[in-house]
């Protein structure tokens, strides 16, 4: 397995630390799950690049990098429900267009066609991360640090409606690029079979 693999098997493993430390009440939970989410987002990139550069793109690579973005916006997804910051509904959202978009990558390598991730989907990832970032660390500030004065200044910056927006941004490029992944390769779900 080559180091850029390895870089992606690595973010499917910080998913699960994010809701640790969400769900276990420690100090500064929130925001030090904030910064494991942020690292491990970040490695997306880092793959990517490392494959290009040392010619180590695989198949095994392409179908194992979106698999580990969506486990770990999965997890944070979860864990904001759990934590009330976001609503169910925006989770199934999400992660309906996330299954349908790997049911679609299923149909196609079953044609021996690997689908990579679009430019669409990439900025669909890009949203989500920044959008589960600003809400985490919006939420770990807000709770996790008593300080009248920080508090004021939080509000007064309107981080909660950037937030918001960058959530809002997220769903509708989720969608966007879910439906740009199903109208160019409608062929490839013809030859599967689906009519």
């Amino acid at each position: 397995m080559n180091l850029a693999n390895k870089i992606t098997l690595a973010r499917i493993f910080l998913a699960p630390i994010f809701i640790v430390l969400i769900v276990v009440r420690i100090p500064f939970g929130q925001l030090i799950a904030a910064a494991f989410f942020i690292i491990a987002a970040s490695t997306d990139g880092l793959d990517g690049y490392i494959a290009r550069k040392h010619k180590q793109v695989t198949n095994f690579g392409k179908f194992l990098d979106p698999l580990a973005d969506k486990l770990l916006i999965s997890a944070a997804l979860f864990a904001l429900v759990w934590m009330k910051e976001i609503s169910p509904m925006i989770a199934f959202i999400i992660l309906s267009r996330e299954f349908a978009v790997t049911g679609l990558r299923v149909i196609a390598a079953g044609e021996g066609i690997v689908i990579s991730a679009s430019k669409w989907g990439k900025l669909k990832t890009i949203s989500q991360i920044v959008a589960i970032s600003a809400i985490t660390i919006h939420a770990g500030l807000l709770t996790e640090i008593d300080i009248p004065l920080f508090k004021w200044i939080l509000n007064n910056l309107y981080i909660d409606t950037i937030s918001t927006i960058s959530l809002y941004i997220a769903v509708f490029l989720t969608l966007y690029s879910g439906f740009d992944y199903f109208y160019k390769n409608i062929k490839v779900i013809k030859k599967g079979g689906l009519k």
